[in-house]
């Protein structure tokens, strides 16, 4: 079973913010969910149906999954510290 991974203008702005080595990790991550999209380690996070979080390091991919239409919406890749704000 295959996701299909959807990253928003805003989120690939996110990412195109971030130093090389770092968006290599966090894109490396973000392509790992197409296969799995709860690997270990993912925390769904209270408060909603269907959004979780994976942590690389000290940055922060949050994603809402859909099992229906097996899609993933990245909502967000920042550094941890500003990962919760202005959800």
């Amino acid at each position: 079973m295959s996701y299909a991974v959807n990253v928003p203008k805003a989120v690939g702005k996110q990412l195109d913010k971030l130093p090389t080595d770092v968006r290599e990790r966090l894109v490396e991550k973000i392509l790992l969910l197409t296969d799995d999209a709860r690997p270990d380690g993912v925390k769904k996070l209270k408060g909603s149906e269907s959004e979780y979080r994976l942590r690389v390091g000290n940055y922060r991919i949050r994603y809402e999954i859909d099992d229906e239409a097996l899609s993933i919406t990245i909502l967000s890749c920042r550094h941890r510290k500003e990962s919760y704000r202005n959800k």
